[in-house]
């Protein structure tokens, strides 16, 4: 069984517009309705594979409900701690003509030292089925940056792996825990080395080994439409992306969770979970929905991914 976690949980709602502009009323061409939470987007993304999972975290209101009833109909066991606010909704607005696209989000979740308790009560229960934890996200109100920490500590007595992909304070203290795998982007890259790092394959490269060395974790790097760089304990990987007609970015990067998840808890080579990730990935930006996809871009695109040794 996968489990993840998901502190802040969400759900996205899609607007594609023709522009966006200020002080206008803009009128949507669609509007759709998807998942908005790291690890719950992996089990969003599973559950319609057909990859037995269980989602955990905090949510609140009847936007919370929603979210449970989503992953519920796609066959994902759920049990969350209920607290007090609302699970977000983020918005995210597509400009049509392939001009990029936004989001706006707000963390509405307001979490109890004892309602943390009684997560980690619920997390130590689920450890005992568990295959691989895919744990990630912005941590509510009320969550320390330690509970990263606590959730990967738990994991390991266990010899369960962790999959991680945070930022900001969640993300460097659950480094310190040692997770078997993270996956940051550059700007991620930049908030654990402390400096900048150019965006050319070599500078993202020299930063995840770096990474690496340091806290002994696989290092997976995204670079958007430039690929992604995968720096693992027994070597490294060019993973080019693919040309296509992109229609939103949203939750791309949770297929590759979704997909490693895979291979950890078969235990299958880490590169079938590559493979099957960034199949997942490039699948989902082909859909305007949230870490949604088409079962069939899936089959279609996973020979399309290549694994290229680096450097």
């Amino acid at each position: 069984m996968i489990v993840t976690v998901t502190p802040n949980t969400g759900i996205d709602r899609t607007m594609i517009v023709p522009e966006f502009e200020l002080n206008k009323t803009i009128r949507a061409s669609q509007c759709v309705i998807g998942m908005g939470g790291k690890a719950t987007d992996a089990s969003w993304i599973l559950g319609k594979m057909g990859v037995p999972n269980l989602a955990l975290g905090f949510a609140a209101g009847e936007s919370g409900k929603q979210m449970e009833v989503m992953l519920n109909e796609r066959g994902s066991l759920t049990d969350f701690i209920w607290v007090q606010g609302e699970t977000r909704v983020n918005i995210i607005i597509i400009a049509e003509g392939e001009r990029g696209q936004s989001t706006f989000t707000v963390s509405t979740l307001e979490v109890k030292p004892d309602q943390i308790c009684s997560f980690f009560n619920s997390y130590e229960k689920a450890l005992t089925s568990a295959s691989c934890i895919i744990a990630g996200g912005s941590l509510p109100n009320g969550v320390p940056p330690s509970f990263y920490q606590e959730l990967i500590q738990k994991s390991h007595q266990k010899n369960i792996p962790v999959i991680f992909d945070a930022s900001g304070p969640g993300l460097l203290a659950g480094l310190s825990a040692g997770p078997d795998l993270i996956k940051p982007n550059r700007v991620e890259l930049e908030e654990i080395t402390g400096r900048q790092i150019q965006p050319t394959l070599d500078s993202v490269y020299q930063a995840a080994k770096k990474v690496k060395n340091q806290f002994g974790v696989n290092v997976v790097a995204t670079m958007g439409s430039q690929g992604a760089l995968a720096v693992l304990s027994h070597t490294s990987y060019f993973i080019p992306g693919l040309s296509l007609n992109v229609v939103s970015s949203a939750g791309a990067g949770d297929g590759v969770l979704a997909g490693l998840s895979v291979a950890y808890s078969q235990k299958k080579p880490i590169e079938e979970g590559l493979r099957l990730g960034f199949a997942i990935a490039s699948a989902v930006l082909l859909t305007p929905t949230t870490a949604d996809y088409d079962a069939g871009e899936i089959e279609r695109l996973l020979p399309l991914i290549q694994l290229i040794s680096y450097p």
